[in-house]
């Protein structure tokens, strides 16, 4: 775990096991009781963009940098509140859905998928989420 910025509000951290942030961004912000993850997209550790991948392998790895984002921040898959996937064809619905169910289990949080004409890379999947914090990694609380 790195922790980028902390203050008595907000946490700001990046995973060590996924690639870092090419933008101005953090992987994860922890506020408020919440984890805040930024959007996820099927790239390898070592950088490399899973472009012209199966669907399959694209949503697979970004499941593992998701799984790597909660890890980073204390947490597991059941403090899950909201998870929200762009797909750049919703014929890719079906094939994520049962993807997404075998890797989530019985636990159901909040969920929202929505197809995007496209994303970054050319990649078809990107996933960001909000769980909630574990009470030994929220930051502060303020006064």
């Amino acid at each position: 775990m790195n922790t980028l910025a902390r203050n008595d509000d907000i946490r700001c951290l990046n995973s060590q096991d996924i690639t870092r942030p090419a933008g101005h961004y953090s992987h994860i912000c922890v506020a408020a009781g919440q984890v805040f993850i930024s959007g996820q997209l099927p790239i390898l550790p070592d950088g490399t963009a899973l472009t012209g991948k199966s669907f399959h392998q694209q949503a697979t790895r970004t499941l593992a940098n998701l799984d790597a984002c909660l890890a980073c921040a204390g947490i597991t898959r059941e403090r899950l509140l909201q998870v929200r996937i762009y797909v750049t064809d919703i014929k890719y619905w079906p094939q994520f859905n049962d993807l997404y169910a075998s890797w989530i289990g019985d636990h159901r949080p909040a969920r929202a998928v929505a197809s995007v004409p496209e994303l970054h890379f050319g990649l078809d999947i990107e996933i960001e989420a909000i769980a909630l914090a574990s009470p030994e990694n929220a930051p502060a609380a303020a006064p």
